[in-house]
């Protein structure tokens, strides 16, 4: 393992500003949380457990061990204990985690994403997914993933709760990814290989994958700031993300350049990596991994 372990790493080492802001936002509005696990979160705990042992494959030392050993480097990385990790077959490529509070949490990651995506990529998006872990998004992130299962469940009662904090739900869960992906350069130290696997999610397959350039998409990620930097492509911006649960490709690319070329991140690196030598490096000389 050659990358450093942020040992003592805290959400708030690299929490993105708009997530802090707008789980505030989310905050005043009193009782959702409490409403949504009460009503539903058992059901939606046993139904992701059940589908997940019936229908998935548990990653372990003995089942897909190149996916567990990423999954425990990353653990180490970024200071997380490790949560179950189970592999599903489907053909929309995508990773999700669940936590409830005192469960064990899981992640999913399904064979259409594997397939895309090279070992150092798959750790990426497992970093991700773990960043929602060490941001405590589960707080938030669980009730919205209980609120989809609801509106298939019970599709009358399931919308109208749905329709009143859609808004404020998917406006939040937006601003989350971006610490999620700050949380998946940490983990692979390697921001390039983050934006790799954002191009691959915009336009990749199986096929077409090896062949994509990532220094034009990144170009393409400047070109959109660019474009969306007036007060027309503002409001456009605007219209074409208000109901999506991610923000698009290009602009979480975007949050990525910018933010491993800041001072920001490169003191958190150094910081961490002269706290870990220090308790790593035996005497006479330093430790190397």
């Amino acid at each position: 393992m050659n990358k450093t372990p942020l040992v003592g790493l805290r959400a708030d080492h690299f929490r993105h500003p708009l997530d802090l802001a707008s789980t505030n936002a989310l905050k005043q509005m009193p009782g959702i949380d409490l409403i949504v696990r009460n009503l539903l979160g058992p059901i939606a705990e046993q139904f992701f457990y059940l589908n997940n042992i019936a229908a998935s494959i548990l990653v372990g030392e003995n089942q897909l061990p190149h996916l567990h050993k990423l999954l425990l480097e990353a653990c180490e990385v970024l200071d997380l204990e490790p949560p179950q990790l189970y592999v599903q077959q489907h053909p929309y490529p995508n990773a999700y985690t669940f936590a409830m509070r005192g469960k064990q949490p899981f992640l999913v990651l399904h064979t259409s994403l594997i397939e895309m995506l090279t070992p150092e990529e798959i750790q990426a998006v497992i970093a991700h997914e773990l960043g929602h872990l060490k941001c405590e998004h589960g707080v938030y992130l669980t009730p919205i993933n209980i609120l989809v299962l609801a509106t298939g469940l019970i599709p009358n009662w399931g919308t109208v709760i749905a329709q009143t904090v859609q808004e404020k739900m998917l406006e939040w869960v937006r601003c989350a990814e971006f610490s999620c992906d700050r949380a998946a350069v940490l983990a692979t130290q390697n921001p390039r290989v983050v934006m790799s696997v954002l191009m691959k999610l915009a336009g990749g397959s199986p096929t077409l994958a090896p062949q994509l350039n990532l220094d034009a998409f990144i170009a393409q990620a400047r070109a959109y700031d660019i474009a969306s930097n007036t007060e027309l492509g503002q409001i456009l911006k605007e219209t074409q993300t208000s109901q999506l649960s991610h923000p698009v490709p290009v602009l979480r690319a975007r949050e990525i350049d910018r933010w491993a070329s800041s001072q920001n991140y490169q003191s958190l690196l150094e910081k961490q990596q002269i706290g870990y030598n220090k308790q790593v490096a035996p005497k006479g000389g330093w430790r190397n991994w």
